[in-house]
């Protein structure tokens, strides 16, 4: 059996805030917004796809709005992208901040930096190299 596609959900504590951050940084689109109860949990979740595509994946921006922000990291968000340095200008302009510097790793075929979004999530985002 073939998964039909990928999501990722990440827990914060402002899903509009953080959607407009991953949109303007990694030009996501907002597919739609949803609001519930889980289990009895109140939540409220922004989808968001590369052109407002479901099927080429989705990332989720998912508040348990009756529960304390998040404490600890608990997923690093991968994200492949044709210009490194373009996207640190996105990242700064957008409340963002880089871990470290853009690190060249040729034995791996990329260019790698590490930051984090308004929350503190952490993102490693990666530019192939050519010919990988």
């Amino acid at each position: 059996m073939t998964a039909l596609g990928l999501f990722t959900k990440l827990i914060c504590r402002d899903e509009e805030a953080m959607a407009a951050y991953y949109g303007a940084v990694y030009g996501l689109d907002v597919v739609q917004r949803v609001a519930g109860d889980s289990d009895g949990e109140p939540y409220r979740e922004v989808i968001l796809a590369p052109g407002g595509d479901w099927t080429k994946g989705s990332l989720v921006m998912f508040n348990f709005t009756a529960r304390e922000a998040p404490r600890d990291q608990q997923v690093i968000l991968g994200f492949t992208v044709a210009d490194l340095d373009d996207l640190v200008t996105r990242i700064e302009a957008n409340g963002g901040r880089l871990v470290g510097p853009i690190r060249n790793e040729p034995e791996h075929g990329v260019r790698v930096v590490f930051s984090v979004d308004p929350e503190g999530a952490l993102c490693e985002n990666v530019q192939m190299l050519g010919g990988h």
